[in-house]
């Protein structure tokens, strides 16, 4: 057990930074409701975007928001639909509600909200279904990606619907199974007392009785996160690395560019099928840069946009023109989006990362606690979605 006055430093960051999280209402919201989606057994909403000129077959990307963040304010922040709309793909952004978590956190550490066909998991998987059939979506390309716990959910999802998924993307967040109290749920985040990589690899078996193929994973971090600690990052890792039949924690390739150093595990074919991109001195919050997308609390500019990146990964990045494809920067370098080789586009923007100052928003700051020791905890843990 750690001090108790190193816990309320802890515990006193947290809150200040979760309560200066505040949605900017004055932004364009490019989304449309979902309605009408299944039983809805975890009370959540949908919102949707749809490209102008939609192909046949479109992918599908799913994207989980972060506690007190909403659907606009992300998609504003990453620029999802703005890639959306240069590349040819739909989105579909779950909502979470007050009335089930104060914060707007999914629940992800919750078995009832998290398990096959129950809760939040299941609602997700209702409007994941009925926007794949509404709209003659490809079932063969649906990926999902979140923040914090938005990211957790979506290793919820993966674990418990992997057969949905062609591949996913988790950003600060944390592996399935690792948390089911709360008490559990802020070890984690914390980086204390992870099951091993065999329990998790266990635990991602139990999930589902599936037993293959298995989606592609790209895990996001930064170093200097204090919400969620980055050995989050190899615990997700740990999760995938084995039911995908890489017995090794050595990667395939490895390379670092500016603060940005990336590990990539690939197949026989050459297919990179789970990656860790780790940035330096990055605090907690989605990389963006590269034009896509706009700073904010918890969205930030790292040079480097995650979003691309990720959608470069799932090889769904691709302009079209005149009924052909391309994929952005990689094919004009001769290069296959989907080849373990290293990215000429990620060497460029990645050398443009800047150093970190005192005044870099990617960086935590603590702040002293005004209140008795009861009332930084409660409000930290309220403000992480561990307590209602």
């Amino acid at each position: 057990m750690r001090n108790i006055s190193d816990t309320i430093a802890r515990l006193s960051a947290l809150r200040a930074r979760h309560s200066a999280h505040v949605p900017n209402h004055g932004r364009q919201d490019r989304l449309q409701d979902l309605t009408d989606f299944g039983s809805n057994p975890g009370s959540l909403k949908g919102r949707f975007h749809l490209p102008p000129s939609l192909p046949k077959n479109a992918p599908l990307v799913v994207v989980l928001h972060g506690c007190t963040q909403n659907p606009a304010g992300y998609d504003h922040h990453s620029g999802w639909s703005q890639l959306a709309d240069e590349a040819g793909f739909a989105l579909l952004f779950p909502e979470q509600q007050r009335s089930n978590n104060p914060n707007l956190c999914f629940n992800w550490f919750e078995p009832a909200d998290t398990g096959r066909d129950m809760g939040e998991a299941f609602s997700i998987r209702q409007m994941i279904e009925a926007v794949v059939l509404r709209h003659g979506l490809d079932r063969k390309r649906i990926f999902i990606t979140g923040l914090s716990a938005g990211g957790a959910m979506a290793a919820a999802m993966l674990a418990s619907y992997p057969a949905v998924f062609a591949g996913g993307a988790i950003i600060a967040g944390l592996p399935y199974g690792s948390a089911t109290t709360i008490p559990q749920a802020f070890d984690r985040m914390r980086g204390h007392g992870s099951p091993s990589g065999k329990e998790l690899q266990r635990m991602l078996h139990r999930a589902s009785d599936h037993r293959g193929p298995w989606p592609r994973i790209s895990i996001w971090q930064g170093t200097a996160d204090q919400t969620v600690a980055p050995s989050n990052a190899e615990a997700v890792a740990a999760q995938w690395l084995g039911v995908h039949g890489f017995d090794k924690k050595t990667p395939t390739r490895s390379e670092t560019a500016g603060r940005l150093a990336k590990r990539i595990w690939c197949d026989a074919a050459g297919e990179a099928i789970v990656e860790i991109n780790m940035i330096a001195d990055m605090g907690h919050g989605t990389p963006i840069g590269d034009g896509l997308g706009a700073p904010g609390p918890f969205m930030l500019d790292a040079r480097i946009s995650s979003t691309r990146e990720i959608a470069r990964f799932w090889n769904i990045d691709a302009a079209r023109t005149n009924g052909s494809t391309r994929s952005s920067l990689r094919v004009a370098a001769g290069e296959s989006p989907s080849a373990c080789s290293p990215s000429l586009a990620l060497e460029k923007a990645a050398a443009k990362l800047p150093v970190p100052s005192d005044g870099d928003v990617s960086k935590p700051r603590p702040e002293q606690d005004p209140h008795g020791i009861k009332t930084v905890i409660e409000d930290a843990l309220r403000a992480a979605g561990l307590m209602r």
